[in-house]
């Protein structure tokens, strides 16, 4: 997906209520904002790309339904992260405990929340840097699982708070413990899909 950047700043600063009004009046767009406010638009997805979303949010969400342990959340779904940008990763899952800190006003609009885990997946159009950036930028925010999951290099790169970044090559199984206990991705379908 190929973002395209905007600086407003010296211009207009977009209040949260007026980045959450302009993400409601152009809903066929996808933003977000950094967290000096510059204004990303991203470009729709392919096929390939959004049917990998869709298989790999699908296996979160079913093992989520299954254990009840929090919310699951596509990537329509945009995130206010504790340092100020607002964030839409392809899937994101909050601890229930901490989601239902949460008012219902709150839940409503962008959750003033990092998610828990959550998992980029780079589209053939998709630089590697900003991406890499991106998932740095959640675990300052609180992040403690993160997967970014690059099919054009065949590989997986591994988020968690305090550790250097692990890359993994074709991985077959990815293990959410502990922070999605008892969660496996299987990507055996994807290498084979990707290549």
């Amino acid at each position: 997906m190929t973002a395209y950047s905007i600086n407003l700043n010296p211009i207009i600063t977009l209040t949260d209520e007026q980045f959450y009004q302009l993400c409601q009046v152009n809903p066929e767009l996808k933003f977000e904002r950094t967290a000096n406010g510059e204004l990303m638009i991203m470009s729709p997805t392919g096929g390939e790309t959004g049917n990998y979303n869709v298989e790999i949010a699908t296996d979160v969400a079913l093992w989520n339904r299954q254990t009840q342990q929090g919310i699951t959340f596509d990537s329509s779904t945009g995130f206010k992260l504790p340092n100020g940008a607002d964030r839409s990763p392809d899937v994101a899952w909050i601890r229930r405990d901490r989601w239902n800190t949460l008012t219902p006003a709150q839940k409503k609009r962008f959750p003033p929340i990092c998610p828990d885990f959550v998992i980029e997946l780079r589209s053939a159009t998709d630089e590697l840097q900003p991406l890499q950036t991106k998932m740095q930028e959640y675990l300052d925010n609180g992040l403690q699982l993160g997967w970014l999951i690059n099919p054009q290099d065949q590989q997986v790169e591994i988020y968690r708070p305090g550790q250097p970044v692990e890359v993994l090559p074709t991985p077959s199984v990815l293990s959410g413990n502990p922070v999605l206990p008892g969660f496996k991705l299987h990507l055996d379908w994807l290498w084979t899909e990707a290549s």
